[in-house]
């Protein structure tokens, strides 16, 4: 009887004792994580700057796991990965598509956080089939 009375204690001690570092973490602002965070909004924007009207926007986070509201996140973030974050890489022209000589700008904009580090990227396109024949996912929403 008093092995089972003991074992109660102990249990109810170890909870005790796991309640109060959760609650201590959570108080102290914390989630740890072993990734570094890669979260991003990702816009395109009809004009040659990055000021002007945004037409699309999305949400993009790679770190812990793919997600966002981006219509292909394993994939846009599986090609940031690879380039190393390196948006310039996904916005050139691919050579096998063929696209009119029209004037129209398109403006892609990355902002958020990329592997800890702060990111803001702009590129214009010519028109929107340059944008939508880049190399790369990223933008392709």
């Amino acid at each position: 009887m008093r092995n089972i009375a003991g074992g109660f204690a102990l249990a109810a001690a170890l909870t005790i004792g796991c309640l109060a570092t959760g609650t201590a973490h959570a108080e102290s602002g914390g989630t740890t994580s072993l990734y570094a965070p890669s979260s991003l909004v990702l816009s395109v924007a009809q004009g040659d700057d990055a000021t002007a009207v945004v037409t699309r926007a999305v949400t993009l986070t790679c770190s812990p796991k793919a997600g966002g509201d981006h219509p292909a996140p394993r994939a846009a973030c599986a090609e940031l990965r690879a380039t190393g974050g390196a948006f310039e890489e996904l916005t050139r022209a691919s050579a096998d598509q063929a696209c009119t000589r029209e004037y129209a700008p398109v403006t892609v904009v990355a902002q958020g956080v990329w592997e800890g580090r702060n990111v803001s990227f702009s590129h214009t396109f010519g028109n929107a089939c340059l944008q939508q024949t880049a190399q790369g996912m990223a933008f392709r929403f």
